[in-house]
């Protein structure tokens, strides 16, 4: 299945994309995508709800809002330096093992919403990625039973403030959670909806512009390793999202660099995911 939200943000309504492309409203059987349903029988009591009813639920109109595919998670967690291209563009050295940081859950906001460069940023870039949304606890995983406590898979984009990343001291949390800087989706692809999670073409345009366009068969540690190995160092639950880490093409990675000014769009996508724009905006200082 393809799971969607709709509707205004903070009030948004559990949906499912159809293989036709119509989107419909579950609401009458979904609660929400949360931790509940992600980590109990919904996803399969969902799926025989849609057996008898997907034709005689309500449409929802094209123009209707997106938000996050899921509800808040506990945790967004991310692999940083997980493409050695981007490593090396970076001038960090590739790990030995994942890199992992957290993000603010209060940065995730919807596809096609925009972004904002908060207030005193001035080096907002981009990082097209691959999340994975796990399904079932995890705790000490082995790495051969990784892939059965994941849920799905969407498009993520990371955004940093990379002056508040890099020139604040401290760690790397603080350019990574500012409001707006987790899109997520258009969409969360149950496993079965994914060919091929390592095989996956990812890019990324700034105004038309191509700056990212790799493959998921180049990261360093792939979605197994990475499940397995965060659950060693905490608990992962249902609804929470691990972000992958980007191919190389980032502002940062310029020479000098290129970072995101205020009207710029970006369009972004994965093979099988889907895709998502986000205008930058300023935040305002109201």
């Amino acid at each position: 299945m393809k799971l969607i939200r709709f509707g205004e943000p903070g009030r948004e309504r559990p949906g499912v994309l159809l293989h036709d492309g119509t989107r419909i409203d579950v609401s009458a059987a979904v609660r929400d995508y949360d931790e509940a349903f992600l980590g109990g029988t919904g996803v399969h009591d969902l799926e025989r709800w849609l057996a008898t009813n997907a034709n005689s639920a309500p449409r929802i109109a094209p123009t209707t809002r997106l938000g996050p595919p899921i509800a808040r998670p506990s945790k967004i967690l991310c692999i940083g330096l997980n493409y050695a291209d981007h490593a090396r563009e970076t001038g960090a050295a590739i790990p030995a093992e994942p890199v992992l940081f957290a993000k603010a859950t209060t940065a995730l906001s919807g596809p096609n919403d925009p972004v904002k460069i908060p207030r005193g940023g001035t080096k907002l870039d981009y990082e097209v990625e691959l999340a994975v949304i796990i399904g079932k606890t995890a705790r000490y995983v082995p790495l051969e039973n990784a892939l059965e406590h994941v849920a799905g898979f969407a498009l993520h984009n990371d955004y940093s403030e990379r002056a508040f990343q890099l020139e604040h001291g401290g760690q790397w949390v603080k350019g990574k959670s500012c409001d707006t800087f987790a899109p997520l989706g258009p969409f969360l692809a149950t496993q079965d909806e994914v060919q091929d999670f390592r095989r996956l073409r990812l890019w990324l345009n700034v105004n038309g512009q191509k700056r990212q366009d790799s493959n998921t068969d180049q990261m360093v540690f792939d979605v197994p390793q990475i499940v397995a190995y965060c659950s060693r160092f905490m608990t992962l639950l249902p609804g929470d999202v691990i972000s992958t880490g980007t191919p190389p093409g980032v502002g940062l990675g310029f020479n000098p660099p290129n970072y995101l000014n205020e009207g710029d769009v970006v369009d972004c996508g994965i093979d099988g995911l889907g895709s998502a724009q986000q205008r930058v905006v300023r935040e305002s200082d109201g």
